[in-house]
């Protein structure tokens, strides 16, 4: 390596060629980051105490080592940023001076001969600078002055427009400008692929500009150590229509979810949202991955990511597969897509039949939807969908998510419907998160012309207003606002109209009996209501009773013959039949005793879904299986917790290691205890071993 200070614009002018290599993202700094240079640039050329700006570093493999010509590239590994930026700027300064030079050497001539051009050459040659792909097209376009191709890079163009405005701001300060460009400094690190590992750099750049994502990190790792011609073809075979589907907006965005989600079906492990690309490069350095080679792998990479783009980003072409993957998204759902897209993979490969497929999207829509509304947490639903595809028999597929989801744990059951009607009709809907999204979905279900609902606003039919009419207190009775407080954001007195301003806090036979009242509504919500004489807190149940019925069979639960759903009933083992009693160290008024009951109260306040077993040897505490066990001893008590060692926070360092030892319980760290004034802090390491079998309390719902 060989690292050297240079003027940025003096780097510039001796090297040949930049080329952005292809496995490189592509150009994405966005306003923020060049208004933030041009500030630096301007404030730097308009004060003579400042000598210098430096702005990073440009990193490159070096002459000789991808030998195309007698002009040589230099292969940029970091700085593209900051190099695309400076021709943005070069170039919209060019085309304000036009025939002027206000500062020695700063013509638009000298500008585009100098840093932009190679004006002696042919073809690609004759441009200073060549990025990839679209954004190639769109700065080639812009140093020849002429229209952007159809297809443009967005931010190459919105980028130019706004140094464009900003130069021309800049009336007769240009000298400050190009003065400023002068000043600028870079670090120019010159690579050898001899001695030089490119990944290595590359992934410790910590660039001044924008970060890399995860989906940069991996691109580089497949395409940086393969040869020119190999990283072409898998360029173009594959990770460019990926960009393409993902579009240049949707790339930048989507891609690390994406393969958050395709690397919990494959490894069956939930990377860290911030070690996607660790968790890729284990992924890709298994045995069976280097077997199969890294085309098999981008190619797989590319199948998943249409799976993605269909379901994700709106591109499925199946007319109800692709309405059941909007309500799914607009509803956020994103903890579900591992499963899915072992769905989608099946219904791709005629395993699964549409309709099975957008029954089982539908099944995932209630499930979520469902409770949500009956408030369980959610905290353990991306280990509820990372593992989903274990329960799948594909020779009965719908059968089986049926019958899975009707099986799960109380803590990730999914309501029945007595359950889910009787939240849904006292629920606070008018501040639940998706509101439209459960409007829109009971208006429009059955509907084969869907009503636009982000037309209407919604409608309170009992006023939100605190000082309500004396009409209005009339017809609610005496306990009036006790009914106004309890019912106005609920189910039964929420609807939409297009005549909210006119409606106001009108009486309700002012609102039914209107121009464009609720008589004449042609929406299916309010159905009924042109058939009261009076709305008071009856009328608001037994409206919300008929809507909570309706929402049962939009938002509809599994439904299996009891002699079918047995088959999949797990077969537990056969009770132990031991107790308390069989424990002579926890008899009564033995020195465990005490501690063992307050240790055992706190460990079941954790959650309704927990579960206590005694064992011959020990007590077991169960969510969805052990996640503390107790060895009751003479003089203390013997945890195992069902975790890592390393997994666990234990500042005071209680705990030990036992991995691999012979035990009894089960998980890899024990901690003993004996005295009251420790149970706090020995409750918040077992807190951490429910917490990481509940799914560690992550969710994207």
């Amino acid at each position: 390596m060989k690292a050297t200070e240079a003027k940025f614009l003096d780097f510039l002018k001796k090297s040949p060629q930049f080329v952005i290599p292809i496995y490189q993202r592509t150009y994405s700094w966005t306003e923020r980051e060049c208004r933030q240079l041009w500030d630096d640039i301007v404030r730097t050329g308009s004060d003579d105490a400042i000598s210098a700006h430096f702005v990073g570093s440009i990193v490159y493999i070096e002459k000789g080592l991808y030998q195309v010509s007698s002009q040589s590239p230099l292969l940029v590994i970091d700085g593209q940023q900051r190099l695309t930026t400076v021709a943005l700027i070069l170039e919209a300064l060019a085309r304000q001076l036009g025939d002027s030079e206000p500062v020695d050497g700063f013509s638009a001539k000298k500008l585009r001969s100098y840093y932009l051009l190679n004006p002696l050459e042919e073809g690609e040659r004759g441009f200073k600078l060549l990025l990839t792909q679209t954004d190639k097209a769109s700065l080639l376009a812009l140093v020849q002055q002429k229209a952007q191709p159809t297809e443009q890079s967005l931010r190459v163009t919105e980028n130019f427009a706004f140094f464009e405005e900003q130069v021309k701001n800049l009336g007769a300060d240009l000298p400050a400008l190009c003065q400023g460009l002068a000043k600028l400094v870079v670090v120019d690190i010159a690579l050898s692929r001899d001695q030089d590992n490119p990944q290595l750099i590359f992934e410790s750049m910590n660039s001044t500009g924008r970060a890399l994502s995860q989906a940069d990190l991996i691109r580089n790792f497949i395409l940086m150590g393969l040869d020119p011609a190999h990283q072409t073809r898998l360029y173009e075979d594959h990770w460019r229509p990926m960009e393409v589907g993902f579009g240049q907006e949707g790339y930048g965005s989507h891609f690390d979810s994406f393969m958050r989600h395709y690397l919990t079906l494959k490894t069956g492990e939930i990377p860290n949202v911030r070690a996607v690309y660790e968790a890729f490069k284990s992924h890709a350095r298994t045995p069976d991955i280097d077997a199969a080679g890294v085309d098999a792998l981008v190619e797989d990479i590319h199948t998943f990511a249409g799976y993605y783009c269909a379901m994700a980003l709106d591109k499925e072409t199946d007319k109800k597969l692709a309405e059941a993957f909007r309500d799914l998204r607009e509803l956020k759902v994103d903890v579900a897509y591992p499963f899915l897209l072992e769905l989608y993979d099946d219904f791709a490969n005629e395993k699964l039949e549409s309709t099975d497929f957008e029954a089982a999207v539908r099944l995932v829509e209630a499930y979520v939807f469902r409770r949500a509304v009956c408030a369980i947490p959610t905290n353990s639903l991306n280990k509820t969908f990372a593992t989903f595809g274990r329960a799948l028999r594909k020779d009965r597929y719908l059968e089986s998510v049926q019958a899975h989801l009707l099986t799960l744990p109380s803590y990730r059951r999914f309501p029945g419907d007595e359950e889910f009607k009787r939240e849904f009709v006292v629920r606070d809907l008018y501040n639940f998160p998706r509101r439209s999204y459960w409007l829109r979905r009971l208006e429009n279900h059955g509907r084969k012309e869907r009503v636009p609902v982000d037309e209407y606003t919604i409608e309170h039919i009992l006023p939100q207003n605190e000082n309500l009419s004396a009409k209005w207190r009339d017809e609610l009775g005496p306990e009036w606002h006790r009914v106004q407080e309890s019912w106005l954001h609920t189910l039964g007195n929420l609807t939409l109209t297009g005549y909210n301003a006119e409606y106001s806090d009108r009486p309700f036979p002012d609102k039914r009996d209107m121009k464009g009242g609720f008589r004449e509504s042609p929406l299916k919500l309010n159905e009924g209501l042109s058939s009261l004489n009076k709305w008071d807190e009856a009328a608001i149940k037994n409206r919300a009773e008929r809507l909570a019925a309706v929402a049962a069979g939009v938002w509809a639960a599994p439904s299996l013959q009891a002699e079918v759903l047995e088959l999949y009933r797990p077969r537990g083992e056969k009770a132990a039949g031991y107790t308390i009693d069989d424990h002579s160290q926890l008899a009564v008024g033995s020195p465990m005793r005490g501690l063992f009951d307050t240790f055992r109260k706190d460990i079941l306040a954790l959650d309704l879904c927990v579960s206590e077993e005694f064992l011959k040897l020990y007590v077991a505490y169960k969510a969805e299986t052990n996640f503390v066990d107790i060895v009751p001893l003479k003089s203390r008590l013997r945890l195992s917790l069902n975790m890592q060692f390393h997994e666990l926070h234990d500042p005071k360092g209680l705990a030990k290691d036992v991995t691999n030892l012979g035990r009894w319980g089960n998980g890899d760290v024990e901690v003993d205890f004996s005295k009251p004034e420790e149970l706090p802090y020995v409750m918040g390491l077992v807190r951490q071993a429910f917490e990481k079998q509940m799914g560690n309390g992550e969710a994207e719902v």
